[in-house]
Parts: structure tokens; sequence; C-alpha cells
């Protein structure tokens, strides 16, 4: 078989789904596992979907997930135009449309909208034109007469309505469908632009793709590509349709969802790296079952062959511990300039960041996770006395309110403020008094920030407070447990 080289050809309709992305990290991962090429077109033929800018989003998509492309519009190898408006406008489509009708495998169809309305009919519960190839049977002249006429036409794919047509998915195996379930599918629309499923085959075909990968929505349509590459005497490309994706509900993942595309998940603080790990996991199982994957060990072990069949569901939850692992192993000045934006919305005052950061690295699964961890460097929260009630520190509030008002001289006398300073002396002071540490840090953490869960110990948050600040929520704490215990 020549060198293996895919396509990720997408519709400029928005931005990308993770279906989408998936599809295109499969194309990728199979293209350079087999040392092959990896190839972008624009599908831009159903016009009245085109979103603007969504070209911008795609190239912008692959860029940022690692995806690059060898072969597209901005890199001709020489199967240009990659973009299939262009493709339309250069006549291709119509010249090979033309071809099949020379075949007898296309015919002209100038039939109008009431006539194709009259042609409604019920299968399976679903209301469907089932076309009656009508227009098959107009002679020549016939034809040729409505063209020069100006009579609006598509141009429908010839299918027998005897025999079966089949072929074969590497995932889903022999799919074999009788003729007559085949409509006689439009290749050329009547404003001229090819249908998807036209295009398709001829770009493929064209471009010298041997591997096509998408949806397993398609499934239903490839007996009609073969029918196509059968009538132009071209070899059928290997298909890998990939599972559905569906939510936790197992409803097909869509927009409401809120996570549905890859610019939404990065918004919600995902890390691209972490998002195409998971992306892949999405219908492929490596066999060692390993989880976490860089995008060079994921072509290293990518073998489409261990693809389900069964549909994937989208566990955020599950995205959400391996983003946690991403941010765990992330490089600590990297780290902090991506969460940066977010501390600053969480901490106006003039403290150090940098330190903050290296406090939640490792508590944190998304970066919005930032905000309720840190918020009490800005202000203590309202609280109850009795978080001061710890069972397993045995401290209550009379013996916290003790213990800070013994603190309080000691932190005010204190110079250095650094978290190794503030430590000892507290440890000092638990020796002198015979207490376990817990019974003094403990009441000493929740006087500093009004938390029972915070990202670090008491001193660690003294130390990013200062001496001013730590002193004042002492004090407070003191006031607060007085006025509570009076």
């Amino acid at each position: 078989m020549s060198k293996v080289k895919t396509r990720f050809a997408p519709s400029p309709t928005g931005r990308m789904h993770v279906g989408n992305l998936r599809t295109a990290l499969y194309a990728y991962l199979i293209a350079k596992h087999e040392n092959g090429t990896f190839m972008l077109r624009i599908e831009d033929t159903d016009q009245e979907r085109l979103v603007e800018g969504a070209v911008d989003i795609i190239y912008r998509t692959l860029e940022k997930t690692g995806l690059i492309h060898d072969e597209g519009p901005d890199k001709d190898k020489g199967c240009g135009p990659y973009v299939q408006s262009e493709r339309q406008k250069a006549g291709i489509y119509m010249e090979y449309a033309k071809k099949l009708i020379e075949k007898g495998e296309a015919y002209y169809c100038f039939c109008d909208k009431e006539r194709l309305e009259s042609l409604r009919q019920e299968i399976a519960g679903k209301e469907i034109v089932v076309y009656d190839k009508h227009c098959l049977h107009l002679s020549k002249e016939e034809v040729e007469a409505k063209l020069a006429a100006g009579v609006p036409f598509v141009i429908r794919q010839n299918v027998p309505q005897e025999g079966t047509t089949s072929f074969v998915d590497e995932i889903y195996g022999k799919i074999e469908v009788p003729n007559a379930e085949l409509d006689d599918m439009i290749l050329i629309k009547s404003d001229g632009f090819p249908t998807y499923n036209f295009a398709n085959v001829v770009d493929d075909h064209l471009m010298g793709i041997t591997h096509v990968v998408r949806g397993n929505e398609y499934l239903s349509s490839a007996p009609k590509y073969n029918r196509l590459y059968d009538a132009f005497g071209w070899e059928v490309p290997v298909y890998v349709h990939c599972p559905l994706i569906t939510n936790e509900d197992h409803k097909k993942l869509s927009k409401r969802s809120g996570h549905s595309s890859y610019e939404d998940l990065l918004e919600q603080g995902f890390v691209s790296e972490a998002i195409v790990n998971y992306v892949a996991l999405l219908g492929w199982c490596p066999e060692d079952n390993r989880e976490i994957f860089s995008l060079e060990e994921l072509v290293e072990a990518f073998d489409y062959h261990n693809m389900s069949k069964s549909p994937a569901v989208f566990d955020i939850q599950k995205l959400r511990w391996m983003n946690g692992e991403y941010l765990k192993a992330m490089d600590d000045d990297l780290f902090y300039e991506k969460a940066l934006p977010y501390l600053k919305k969480a901490v106006t005052k003039e403290v150090d960041l940098r330190k903050i950061a290296a406090m939640v690295k490792t508590r944190i699964e998304v970066f919005p996770d930032i905000a309720g961890l840190v918020d009490f460097f800005e202000e203590v929260p309202e609280y109850d006395v009795s978080i001061y009630t710890h069972k397993k520190m045995k401290t209550n509030p009379q013996g916290s309110l003790e213990v800070l008002k013994d603190l309080l001289p000691l932190l005010e006398a204190q110079e250095d403020y650094s978290n190794d300073a503030l430590f000892a002396l507290l440890k000092g002071y638990i020796s002198e008094k015979g207490y376990k540490n817990g019974y003094v840090l403990w009441p000493a953490r929740i006087a500093v920030s009004g938390k029972e869960m915070t990202p670090a110990g008491a001193t660690e948050i003294m130390e990013v407070l200062g001496k001013e600040e730590s002193i004042n929520r002492v004090r407070n704490a003191v006031a607060k447990l007085e006025a509570a215990l009076s």
C-alpha cells in the first residue's frame, strides 16, 4: 500500500466540537504512527452554515493542540486548492459529476419542490423523500433542451434497485446494505455546489487519502461512497469510523452540555495537553491501560485496531482529575504564568502571588478552583467559632483563645516573617508548653484564614500576609472568641 495519508476536513461552522477534535487527533495519530502525511482540507460547500472567523478557529485549535498539518490551504503540496469552495469554482466537482453521467452512473434531475414533496413517505417512523428515478428516463434531447432553457437541476447518483452494496470498516467490520434502501443521492446541488458526500469522495481520491477517519454517524452513508468509488473505478480507502461520544447521561454530547467544544474547555481552565490526552481515550484504549500520554507518546502507542465500537462517555470529572495531574507536573514558572489571571482576580492585595501559586499547584484540578482556595488572603470570611473545635487536635474555642492570646505578643515581637522563622517560633512555644503541634497550629490557621481547609499551614499563610496583616487577623480572632465565650 502507498504511504499513509489522512485528512482532517472540518466545516467552518463555529467552535471545534470535541468529536471533531477527536477525528482530527485520530487522523493525525494514524498518519504519524506510520510516518505518513496529515492533511487539512476546509469543507465549506454548505454555504448557509458558514460562520465568519470559523476557519481561524480551525487553524488556532490545530496549532494549540499540536496537531500540525503537513499539507493544506497554507501548505500546498500539489493537491490544491484545499478549500472546497475554491475547488468548486475551478469546476472540479462538475467535471467528475459529468463523467458519471457519461457512464450512466448519474443523471440530471429537474424535478421541482412540489413534485419532490409529493414523493414523501414514512419509513421507520421518519418522513423522507424517496426519489423515484423520474428524470433518469428523460431522453438525451429532453435533457439538453431543459439545460439550454436554464431549467434548475441537480445531479443525482444512479443507484441500482436490485442487489446489495457492502463495505468494510476497520472498527465495525463488514456492513452490507440492500440497494433498494439507498436513495439516488444528490451529487451536485441546484446552486452548483457539490454535496458533502460527493465532494468528499472526489477530493479524497484526487488528494491520495489512504485512510478516512470520521464519526460513526457517517456509517450509513458509506455504501453510497463505495458505489461512487466503484463507478469511477477508484481504489476504496481504509475506513475508520469512530464511536459516538455521549454525555454522562448517555445522550449525544451537545453544545448544551457546556463542555462540548475545545474552546469551552480552555475557558473552563483546562490545559490543552490534558484535553488532547483525554480526547484520545474517548474510544481508544492502549493495551496496557495507561492513561497519561504526551502527544509524542500517543503517536508511538496509537493503534486504531484497539478502538471501541461502543459509545464513549465524556466524563468531565475524569477530565478534571487528568487536568490536575498535568498541573502537578507542570513547570513552576509556566504554572504561575497560567494561574496569574485567576490569582489576580481572587486576591487584589499586595502579596506575593508566586508563593500562593506554589501553595495551590498540587491542590487544584482546573484553574478556576483557585478562587475558592485563596479568597481568604483577600479577607477572612465570616465563620462560627465552633470551627476551632477539632476532636483529633483536642482543640476547642476556650483553649484556642488561650493559645492565641499567648501567641499575640510573640508574633508582635517577631521580626523575621519567613515561614521557617515563624514555624520555629511556634514550635518553640509548643515545646515550652508541652502541647501537641495541632493544639497550636489548628487555632493559628483558623485565626489567619477563617477556614478549616487551606492550601497551606498557618506559618506559610502568615509569611504571605506579612507581619501587620497576620497580627491584625490574630487580634480579630481573639476578639471574636472573647465575644462568643463571654
